[in-house]
This record gives structure tokens, C-alpha cells and sequence, in this order.
């Protein structure tokens, strides 16, 4: 009788990361997607008549380069096309600040700040130094700080990648664990626009402002990517976002993965303290050798077993485990090109990340605003326009617009439904860009709302939580999602976490598949491929 496969739960973008790298360490594999198709939050598709664009996730920087290489992505159809603008700022006089790509960032910084300008590169250099260590640590799995010796010692190892960084990028790293994003910039910067170009990548994904405590740690995270060589850039995917979960699909088959979509995990059965198969929704049973979960811990833990299967610990830490990034995502169809006031002409710079929200205070009341109402009316925004950059997505002449917006709230306040606030919240965010791009609403042919409720709903996203649980220094590393689980193993024997509940977090990355397969392989007496 041939042995049972390990089970893969969830065929998003971990998942395949996975599932790929078990079948590659000999083992058999079985990748279940609730779903039509695979790619989890990674996906395109049509949203409106000759309209398409990534549905959730949107843009390209924290993918791994080692497993685009490992699972020959590009033989397997995915191109990448670095944007010619990293970012865009347009400020409340009318005037715009861009960084990144092909840009003299100097230059444009001396516009604001002659004096911010002098400090940049150096500012660069340290922040890179920093970014570089969690490049080092991104396909390492963490020690396991509750495993006894062993895991104390594994942290002891860890040191000297920590130590090996300069006194003053130690003290940068400090800075970005322990502090705010905005005590850390206004050490560093006097310009308001600048401050707060940066500030934007410490609210994604984050229910917080610049002046949270662990903000800093949010901006670090979305600084170690790199697109095509370029550390730092961030980049499309032609054929959205969808293209590369198509091309890990097709490396997983390659592979010998079997994959069955439109099969949803109703339950993980554990029998004798060990993960032993999973239930479908239809009620068809599947023995496993191991049970990879590429879920959020509380879907897995709250919904997908038995809570007489789950540790009285592990119950403790799941109901503790903070998570709900407030994100507000939009697809939107438009008749013609946006123009910004700031900058009218069409240019490359249509092409960057375009930051909505020109100040901190612009970021801290909209946080403000959000906890007391739910939503705020003038909520942070970024704007990308891919078809600037692939034309495939819209009719000639149409474009596409992606729209993700912070603050909304995961639960609105006096049991209100996001149901009923859906179209409210949408007109909010639109406002946000008309006031920069007078205009935009006229051109609105089309457009697809996505809130925390319909990101819970549709990917399993709990809370709404584009990261499976919130990037807090609580959360991070050997602790994430909690101290005892951060190598990817639970309390239950043959259960692990897969997914952006485990190191290093969320983005696609494909890391956090990557590491569970190399801890499940080594359980399981198999050699997993290596970077």
C-alpha cells in the first residue's frame, strides 16, 4: 500500500511554495484549494467586461529570488517588469515627490530639503544594511524557543548574524524593533512629504499609525525585497498577480504535486495527538502522513479542529494572537488615464506606487478617525495603475486601477455590517483620489471592493488580516505566530503552519512554504532542495 501523501491546506502562494518543495524532497503531496483555482490572494481575473487586474495582492517585491530560481518560474511563463518610478507623493500645494527606479532620488529630495537630501544616502546605506539581515534570515527557519536546550541553543546560533552587523546598523536594528516609525524618521528627516513617502510602508497591512509603537517594524518588512536584481524595487507581474501563482502551479505539477481545487478542509482530524488526515467539506476523508496548513492560525486552530484536539496553551495563544490589518482593497475599470494635479502629463510616473496621503498627521488622524467611526472619510490610500505597464489588462485606451486603502476597521462599532458600509467606504477612498487626481470619478466605468469582511469571506483572511496575524515584535520570528510554534511545528504532532502566520510574515514571498517544507521534509527522514 503506498504511504499517505503529506496534505497541503490552502493553494495560495505559500502553499505552492510548499507543496513544490515536499515533492522535490521525494515525498507525495496533495495541495487542497477551497477555490475554483489556485493562488489564494494571488490571483486575476475579469472583473469587469474587458477588464482584469490581481483581485488582492497587487504589487511584486518581497517574492524570494532564490525560489523564482528553484521552481524555474520564468520557464514556467512569469515575467517581471520593475516599475521606471518606485514611489509618487503628491502634496496638498500641488507639488510631488518621487523616489526609486530610475529617478535621481537626491535630486528630487533637494526639491523639499536641501538638508534631507545631504543625509539620504546615508539614511539608504543603514536602512539596507538592516534590510540585508532579514534577506539572511528570510529562508532560515527560526529556532524553536520552547523546545527545550535545543531550541536555546539554535537561538545562540542566530546571534552572530545579528552581531555581525555594524554598532551603528545594531542600533538602527534596535530602533526599527522596539520603535515608531515616526520617532525613527523625524531622527533622521525635516520634510513632511519625505517623512511621510516613508511612512507609508509602516501603516500597510496594519491597523496603527507612524507614531504606534512596532511601527517601525512594519516599514522594515517592506523594505527587503527586491525585484530583478534591484534590492529595495518593486515591480508588476505581467498578467497580475495570478501569473505567479499559474507559474507555481504548473512548477508543482511538474513536480508530481496533485492538486484538487473546489475542495474545501472542513476539518484536520487528529487521532492520538497527531494530525492523521483532514475531512472535506463534502465529507470525504483523506488520510496524511503530515498536514502542512498554508492558512491563518486562527482559522486553523478556531474553525478547522476539533477544539477538544487543540492544547489548552495553544487555545490561549490563538485567542490572544492580535491580527486585522484594516485594508480596504479596489479593482477599478476607467474609461481613459488618470491625471494627477501635480504632475497632469502622462509619464513614467504613472507607472509608480502613488502615495495618497501627504503628511504623518494625514496618517495618524486617519487612524484616529478609524477606531472611533470604523472607517476614516480621508483614509491613506495608494494608487497603482498596471496598465501603464501591461496593456493586457484594459480595452485600448481603458486602463485599470489598483486601490488599496487604509484605515477600515476589521469590526465596525455598534455591530454594524461591513455589508451595509461597503458602497460608504468605497466613495471615501475615491474622494481620497479625486483630490489628487481631479477628475478620476468621471472616468470610473467599473470598480470591485474588497473590505476586511470580504477578505475574511472570500480568502479565509480572519479579521481581515492581509498578514494571517499582526507583524508585532511579539509576533515575529522564533515567536511568530507565537513562542512554541515559530519552526512551523505545533503542540500537534504532524501539524504545521505553512503560511504567513509563520517567519517572516506577510507579502508574497513564498518564504514562509519554503522553511515548513524544509522543517516537514526533515521530520519526515527527506532532504528538501536548498536556495
Amino acid at each position: 500500500m503506498a504511504e499517505p501523501p503529506v496534505l497541503v491546506v490552502g493553494g495560495g502562494h505559500n502553499g505552492l511554495v510548499c507543496a513544490w518543495r515536499l515533492a522535490r524532497a521525494g515525498l507525495p503531496v496533495t495541495l487542497l484549494e477551497a477555490q475554483a483555482e489556485v493562488g489564494g490572494c494571488a490571483v486575476t481575473e475579469a472583473f469587469a467586461p474587458g477588464f482584469r487586474n490581481s483581485v488582492a495582492s497587487y504589487t511584486v517585491s518581497l517574492l524570494r529570488p532564490e525560489i523564482i530560481a528553484a521552481m524555474k518560474l520564468a520557464r514556467h511563463g512569469l515575467r517581471l517588469r520593475t516599475r521606471p518610478v518606485g514611489n509618487l507623493l503628491p502634496t496638498e500645494d500641488g507639488r510631488a515627490l518621487l523616489l526609486g527606479g530610475d529617478v535621481d532620488s537626491r535630486a528630487e529630495i533637494a526639491r523639499f530639503s536641501p538638508a534631507d537630501a545631504a543625509r539620504w544616502p546615508d539614511y539608504a546605506r543603514r536602512l539596507e544594511a538592516v534590510a540585508d539581515l532579514l534577506r539572511r534570515l528570510a529562508l532560515r527557519p527560526p529556532p524553536a524557543l520552547a523546545g527545550g536546550p535545543s531550541g536555546w541553543l539554535g537561538l545562540l546560533r542566530e546571534g552572530p548574524a545579528a552581531l555581525g552587523l555594524a554598532p551603528e546598523a545594531r542600533a538602527d536594528l534596535f530602533d526599527l524593533l522596539a520603535g515608531s516609525a515616526a520617532r525613527f524618521l523625524d531622527r533622521w528627516f525635516e520634510s513632511p512629504a519625505l517623512k511621510a513617502l516613508l511612512a507609508f510602508d509602516s501603516v500597510v497591512g496594519t491597523w496603527g499609525a507612524p507614531s504606534s509603537p512596532g511601527s517601525a517594524i512594519v516599514l522594515l518588512h517592506h523594505v527587503f525585497g527586491e525585484v530583478n536584481g534591484v534590492k529595495g524595487a518593486w515591480g508588476h507581474a505581467m498578467g497580475g498577480m495570478g501569473a505567479i501563482t499559474r507559474a507555481m502551479a504548473a512548477a508543482c505539477a511538474e513536480a508530481g504535486v496533485a492538486i484538487r481545487t473546489r475542495a474545501p478542509v472542513a476539518r484536520v482530524i487528529v487521532a492520538g495527538g497527531r494530525a492523521a488526515g483532514v475531512r472535506l467539506a463534502d465529507g470525504t476523508s483523506l488520510p496524511a502522513r503530515a498536514v502542512a496548513a498554508a492558512v491563518p492560525p486562527k482559522l486553523l486552530f478556531s474553525r478547522l479542529l476539533d477544539p477538544a484536539d487543540v492544547p489548552t496553551r495553544t487555545r490561549a495563544r490563538v485567542a490572544g494572537l492580535a491580527s486585522g490589518s484594516a485594508s480596504l482593497r479596489m479593482n477599478v475599470a476607467l474609461s481613459g488615464l488618470p491625471r494627477l494635479a501635480a504632475c497632469p502629463e502622462p509619464g513614467p510616473h504613472l507607472s509608480a506606487g502613488i502615495i495618497l496621503s501627504p503628511s504623518m498627521d494625514w496618517m495618524e488622524r486617519a487612524f484616529a478617525e478609524s477606531k472611533l467611526h470604523g472607517w476614516s472619510r480621508r483614509p491613506v490610500v495608494e494608487m497603482l495603475i498596471p496598465s501603464t505597464i501591461d496593456r493586457g489588462l484594459a480595452p485600448p485606451g481603458a486602463h485599470v486601477a489598483s486601490l488599496f486603502a487604509q484605515h477600515f476597521a476589521p469590526r465596525l462599532p455598534d455591530g454594524r455590517s461591513w455589508d451595509d458600509a461597503r458602497e460608504a467606504a468605497a466613495d471615501a477612498v475615491l474622494e481620497v483620489v479625486e483630490q489628487f487626481a481631479p477628475g478620476f470619478r468621471r472616468l470610473v466605468v467599473a470598480r470591485q471592493v474588497l473590505t476586511p469582511l470580504d477578505l475574511e469571506r472570500r480568502f479565509g483572511l480572519v479579521d481581515g488580516d492581509i498578514f494571517h496575524g499582526a507583524l508585532t515584535l511579539d509576533q515575529l520570528w522564533a515567536a511568530r505566530p507565537w513562542p512554541g510554534a515559530g519552526r512551523h511545528a505545533t503542540e500537534i504532532g504532524g501539524l504545521y503552519i505553512a503560511g504567513a502566520g509563520a517567519h517572516p510574515g506577510g507579502g508574497v514571498s513564498g518564504a514562509p512554504g519554503w522553511n515548513a517544507a524544509g522543517v516537514i521534509a526533515r521530520a519526515l527522514g527527506r532532504r528538501a532542495p536548498r536556495p
